[in-house]
């Protein structure tokens, strides 16, 4: 079969929703416009456990414009069937206004629904709520662990004591939290006993299913739309309390009903990267080479839900050794329950490992990539499966070359410029790269033009851009005869909106369906005998800007229009699909990258400025370079946040995150974003998926936080193995 002219696919095209995006012309979940809508303000816990005694709403149903109060006293049972299946992890999820517990501060205990979004406001700050406070846990380092995930190969401890060089190095890594731009937002309608919500979400179908098993509703009287998110970074991969909450002061009040979380909020009402203590045992011989690493891991959850992440991943596979043991515990706190961060787990683990990379290279006073050289596995050594595609070394190799790392000195505190301290650093990275089921469906339409849809949705990435690239190829169309529709519930499912998974898995379903439909066009064409197709072989023809010809022959051939109006046919549809990954594994399926950095510290006061960085990915296929780019360039500004700003601070006394806004809790601006760059090397998987993809959106943060910590050690001698690293540490 000759093969699909590729016009799209690898050109730097800009988004095709931008100029809805730049001229506010973008509906996001809070901005859609139904009618009747009112306003509901969640009111929260202001203990961080114990019982509620008692909620006086008096004075707040008094207040003009006020509905209604729904708290746990006058709130119906819901039904809460288990869900598993979205996102939410072992245990008892959070069933709001069920019962007088209080299991966190910032839980929410009453909801005030109002005519106007003050009055509401208003309305939840007259409501009066006594408790009878018990102590909480709220502290990862004095509260008692769960029973540990194991893994083990070799004999670790044993080849710790024979290893001729042995570090033992604690790194505490604090929580961070997504702040994306759009808070997280819902309107809930209900029209009889069919619920439509229009929801900041990562996963349509996810959030569908889990509001239809609080309701204990049938799937198809629930509706969820969402055409557009504001940035999530992994916080919109589950349905959280305020969605059940909308939905139920919807169906009490018999109105349609907004409610938007607060910036406040967001640092309770969604998940967060938890934070973790990380103590790694490391050992090798003289030369560098690994024998054994010990891996103890504490990460908080919430007392009501396990969660987990990845965070054993890169221990297991990204270093040749023979002997590895790790315990990964989670640490019940009276907390909200984390969700996955962008890089989850591995961005954790990274940190830990790739710092203590550097510091066994500095102890042996070998140049970090080279240690990192001579422990490139063969295979994976944790499956014993063959890697689907590495080019580690290739990303080192490039990296050095064009970041200047030859101009490196070993030696910390070598270059200095004036007040400032230089340092270069340099880290590996991983990711698992997810690859789930997933469907769409393709409409050609008489008039040569297409619409695509899944329910995915775009938490910016350019889901929209790329996966009409992919379509307009595989139809042989124009991009700009081609609409890619998404974040709607009614079409076709799909996995969630993370994990590095909308490409390969969305974009393989919608390359089935638009190939479905071009062979249903090229099969009606070599059969009419109208067409100048008639009796060429299938497999001869291609179709290249909605006109269908031989390969090798462009004058031999029509375009779909002709053929669909000579044949009668109003369209042409088909339905993709996607299995996700293979079962059993054949290959081991993983993103890589190398993250290079400079820093400049100031030898007085501490201060550390990010000078210029440089990524360099093996990534697979990409399918968008100018997308791609985005990508890089917002996982390195992540990183920078969570090794130089990003930290929660609790009040252990009550649970209350003391920063709970954007004044406090810092993430990097315009000023602290330095020259960034990013390299993508050649490359197709072909074993992972039809597209030959990776993906890029979680692998870009992984290891950027280590690259940093490295270059501020070579900078100034001196090892901050706690995050974020502030002034303090270095003074």
């Amino acid at each position: 079969m000759s093969p699909q002219p590729q016009a799209a696919v690898g050109a730097p095209l800009s988004r095709v929703d931008g100029r809805l995006k730049v001229t506010g012309k973008a509906v996001y979940a809070a901005e859609h416009d139904v009618d009747g809508a009112v306003h509901a303000v969640i009111v929260d816990a202001s203990i961080g456990r114990g019982r509620i005694t008692s909620v006086d709403t008096g004075d707040a149903e008094k207040h003009p414009g006020v509905l209604r109060v729904i708290s746990h006293r006058n709130a119906p049972k819901l039904p809460y069937r288990d869900n598993a299946g979205s996102n939410n992890p072992p245990g008892r999820r959070l069933r709001v206004f069920q019962d007088d517990r209080v299991l966190f501060h910032g839980q929410p205990v009453a909801v005030v629904v109002a005519t106007t979004l003050e009055a509401a406001q208003h309305g939840a700050s007259l409501v009066k709520v006594r408790y009878d406070a018990e102590k909480s846990s709220t502290d990862l380092h004095e509260a008692e662990p769960g029973r540990p995930t194991d893994y083990a190969r070799g004999d670790a401890e044993a080849g710790l004591r024979s290893s001729a060089v042995r570090l033992d190095l604690t790194y505490q890594l604090a929580r961070n939290h997504h702040n994306p731009m759009e808070p997280h937002a819902t309107i809930a309608r209900w029209d009889g006993d069919k619920l439509t919500v229009w929801d900041k979400t990562q996963w349509v179908m996810g959030t569908h299913d889990e509001l239809a098993a609080v309701f204990d509703l049938p799937a198809e009287s629930v509706r969820v739309i969402n055409p557009f998110v504001g940035g999530g970074f992994g916080s919109g991969l589950r349905c959280w309390p305020h969605t059940v909450v909308a939905a139920l002061a919807a169906r009490e009040t018999k109105r349609p009903v907004k409610l938007v979380l607060s910036r406040k909020q967001m640092y309770f009402g969604a998940g967060f990267r938890p934070s973790y203590e990380y103590r790694l045992r490391l050992g090798s011989d003289r030369r560098g080479r690994l024998a054994a690493a010990v891996h103890d891991i504490d990460a908080e959850t919430s007392s009501y839900e396990t969660f987990t992440e990845a965070v054993m991943g890169a221990g297991q596979m990204l270093y040749s050794m023979p002997n590895v043991s790790q315990a990964y515990r989670q640490v019940p706190l009276d907390v909200n329950t984390p969700i996955w961060m962008r890089g989850p787990g591995f961005a954790s683990a990274s940190f830990v490992i790739e710092s203590a990379m550097d510091e066994l290279a500095h102890e042996l006073g070998i140049d970090p990539i080279e240690l990192r050289r001579r422990n490139e596995p063969r295979e994976d050594e944790s499956s014993n499966l063959p890697f689907s595609t590495r080019q580690l070394r290739e990303c080192y190799t490039v990296g050095a070359r064009e970041f200047g790392w030859q101009a490196r000195s070993s030696r910390p505190r070598a270059r200095r410029e004036g007040d400032w301290l230089i340092g270069l650093g340099m880290a590996a990275g991983v990711y698992d790269c997810g690859r789930f089921p997933a469907e769409a469906r393709a409409r050609l339409d008489a008039d040569g033009t297409a619409v695509v849809e899944a329910a995915t949705s775009d938490m910016g990435p350019g889901t929209y851009t790329s996966q009409t690239q992919v379509a307009a190829d595989a139809l042989g169309l124009s991009m700009r005869t081609v609409t890619f529709r998404l974040g709607d519930s009614l079409y076709p499912p799909t996995s969630p909106h993370g994990g590095s998974a909308t490409m390969a898995s969305v974009g393989s379903a919608v390359v089935d369906a638009c190939d479905q439909v071009r062979q249903q066009a090229i099969k009606l064409a070599v059969e009419d005998r109208e067409s100048p197709l008639y009796r060429v072989d299938a497999g001869d023809v291609v179709v290249r800007g909605g006109r269908l010809h031989v390969q090798g022959n462009p004058a031999r051939g029509e375009t779909y229009r002709s053929l669909l109006a000579r044949n009668d046919r109003s369209h042409l549809e088909a339905r993709g699909n996607y299995a996700g990954a293979p079962s059993p594994a054949r290959r081991s399926y993983f993103a890589y990258n190398a993250t290079f950095a400079e820093v400049a510290v100031d030898a007085a006061l501490g201060l550390v400025r990010v000078r210029r960085m440089l990524g360099v990915y093996d990534a697979g296929r990409i399918i968008s370079p100018k997308l791609a780019d985005s990508q890089a360039l917002g996982g390195i500004v992540g990183g920078i946040g969570t090794a130089l700003l990003e930290h929660t601070v609790t009040d252990h006394r009550d649970g209350r995150i003391v920063n709970a806004n954007l004044a406090d809790y810092l993430v990097p601006v315009n000023a602290d974003v330095p020259e960034v760059r990013a390299i993508y090397l050649d490359g197709e998987d072909n074993d992972g998926n039809a597209l030959g993809v990776k993906g890029l959106g979680e692998v870009v943060q992984v290891g950027v936080a280590a690259a940093i910590g490295n270059a501020v050690f070579n900078a100034t001698g001196r090892r901050v193995r706690e995050l974020p690293i502030t002034a303090e540490a270095l003074l």
